[in-house]
């Protein structure tokens, strides 16, 4: 059973707590400054972050400032102490802001600020900031998986001397991180919380394939392999030497340290149940993380037999695809045939990149159709820089909102044999046009919105707005043939067993064996991606739950303005509504659709 306890309620929402209130009592001359005030304090709290994650402000673009950290350890005490000071005087600050003196679009930025100061300080105010950084360890998206990333990827900047060295810092930082992991580890030993087995061996995988990598492969030496023009020959062979002499160092000895403690002493003490509910703490922990990621105070059964119910009716609309392609078997053995006929794969990542380009350009003609904009920005498909055996499908990431710099879907191409063609329109649909290169580049490069909306995040609005983005497939000319509209379905089928693994695992102690064998007998996905998937889930407690769940209330919306505005209904307004203020908590979204529907709908002012 799941508590309530420390879920953001509707108050809390739009609010943060009473004191908010106080602000619609000052005097009607310090409301007239209120939309200054609450862009100052919105840049004030922005930069306050991204002071703490200097590494995040270098993806987003920007520059760090001099005399600022190049590096912040995450784990350590001075970012434990920074982050909650800070959250508290965002609390105080916005509660002297009236909010009914804002525009639209200040008082959403108010909202979304309101919601996230909550949750934070509830995780403070719980005791639960603590319990995480206990349970450090992440296979999916560590530091240790994350970090080599951002030096290989072009994320990092190496174009000056001075690059070379504050990343040189960086990569000391960095070690010192690896190192803190471990002490995290052992005072979560000491308190009594100890994150599953299966995390534990995933993130030991990772260290020792880190460590098997020749030191001249190293996606940490990736600066070092090629210079520009502007570093000279002497500053070349320093820079080197240094790098080499880091990597091999601190950085690898950090691996190697984490590795060996995980061996000798952690793997030893970890549970072979899986869940949050086995872990102490674990269910409190589990309905904040729920909260976190879906924005929506739904329990854990709740979800659980919304799961059930997706998987059944995608199922059925299964079931009519294989007969329409005349295959001759039910539906386990159709899963079977995508899993293993060879047809269904490339064996040439150049074919699988040359297959997401052709997808692209059958999309964007249709676009005009559904959006009245589009990014400036291009979108391309890479492979994934590093560890592909190690990791899942890939992400997308945004670059620096300057229009010119594109947005990457960083596909892993390890294991082709895995990546099925029939799931790739979909997937094209989701990670780039109109999916999360629509959600996140349009916002960034709208420069009249406050950072909190341009680089917000929420986990139920970003891949919800990705799956939501899947289903408009049929608008766009996609799924025309009958393979690509099942492989439309066993994505939106991964999607809908999430909601069911994940509350099983955390919720209802359901071993790891059980989700896998459930996400098999439901979707055509090979065995070692489904084993992946559920790892993950293990490892990031309740992030799956949201794309469901984010994606329903998108179509809840549109249904319900097409309902109201009748033939004044145009969906390039309603996508434009949708996206053009960036990640919002569900709540928060629902308000401002539902204003705009009582408004009359239209285009945005």
């Amino acid at each position: 059973m799941q508590t309530d306890r420390y879920r953001i309620s509707r108050r809390a929402l739009f609010a943060t707590s009473a004191l908010f209130a106080l602000g619609h009592a000052l005097p009607a001359l310090a409301r007239q400054d209120a939309a200054a005030r609450l862009r100052q304090l919105l840049a004030a709290s922005e930069a306050a972050d991204l002071a703490l994650d200097p590494i995040g402000d270098l993806r987003k673009g920007g520059d760090t400032a001099p005399g600022a950290p190049l590096f912040v350890n995450p784990l350590s005490d001075g970012y434990a102490a920074r982050l909650e000071a800070n959250k508290r005087a965002d609390a105080r600050a916005l509660a002297a802001i009236p909010r009914d003196a804002l525009t639209a679009t200040d008082a959403i930025a108010y909202d979304v600020f309101a919601y996230k100061t909550a949750q934070q300080l509830e995780l403070f105010d719980s005791g639960l900031f603590a319990v995480q950084r206990k349970a450090p360890l992440n296979p999916s998206f560590g530091m240790h998986v994350e970090f080599p990333d951002f030096m290989s990827s072009g994320a990092a900047p190496f174009a000056t001397v001075k690059d070379y060295e504050d990343n040189l810092v960086r990569l000391k930082g960095f070690a010192g991180h690896l190192a803190m992991i471990v002490t995290r580890l052992r005072q979560g030993v000491a308190d009594g919380y100890v994150q599953p087995r299966i995390i534990a061996e995933n993130v030991l995988k990772q260290t020792d394939a880190m460590l098997a990598v020749p030191l001249a492969e190293s996606p940490f030496l990736a600066g070092v392999r090629k210079f520009p023009d502007a570093v000279g020959a002497a500053d070349r062979a320093r820079l080197t030497a240094a790098y080499e002499a880091m990597v091999r160092g601190p950085v690898l000895g950090g691996y190697r340290t984490l590795g060996d403690y995980l061996r000798t002493t952690y793997l030893p003490l970890a549970s072979a149940t899986p869940g949050r509910a086995a872990m102490k703490d674990g269910a409190r922990l589990y309905a904040w993380e729920l909260a976190r990621h879906t924005t929506t105070r739904r329990s854990a059964d709740d979800i659980h037999a919304l799961g059930l119910k997706e998987v059944a009716g995608i199922l059925a609309q299964m079931e009519q695809v294989r007969e329409t392609t005349g295959f001759d078997g039910d539906l386990k053995a159709f899963f079977e045939h995508v899993r293993t006929d060879p047809k269904y794969y490339y064996t040439k990542q150049e074919d699988l990149i040359a297959r997401f380009e052709a997808i692209e350009a059958k999309i964007w003609p249709a676009i005009p159709k559904l959006f009245h904009s589009r990014p400036k920005a291009p979108f391309e498909v890479r492979p994934l820089p590093a560890l592909g055996d190690q990791r899942g499908t890939g992400y997308y990431r945004a670059g620096p909102p300057d229009g010119v710099s594109p947005g990457i879907l960083f596909f892993n191409m390890s294991m082709l044999n895995t990546r099925p063609i029939p799931t790739l329109e979909t997937l094209t649909l989701h990670e780039g046009i109109p999916g999360h290169h629509f959600q996140i580049t349009m916002v960034r490069e709208d420069e009249s919105l406050p950072p909190i909306l341009r680089y917000g995040s929420a986990t139920a609005y970003s891949e919800g707005w990705g799956l939501y983005a899947e289903s408009l497939g049929p608008e766009l000319g996609m799924f025309t043939d009958p393979m690509q509209l099942f492989g439309h379905l066993d994505m939106e089928m991964l999607r809908a067993v999430r909601l069911v693994v994940d509350t099983g695992i955390h919720a209802k102690g359901w071993e790891r064996q059980k989700a896998i064998d459930y996400m098999l007998a439901n979707t055509s996905m090979a065995p070692r991606d489904v084993a992946v998937e559920i790892d993950r889930y293990i490892a990031y407690p309740g992030q799956a739950c949201a794309y469901k769940i984010g994606e329903l209330k998108f179509r809840e919306l549109r249904e319900a303005a097409q309902a109201k505005l009748g033939s004044r209904f145009d969906v390039r307004d309603y996508h434009e509504q949708a996206l053009s203020t960036g990640a919002l908590p569900m709540d928060v979204l629902d308000a401002k659709i539902r204003r705009w529907i009582d408004a009359g709908g239209g285009r945005a002012a």
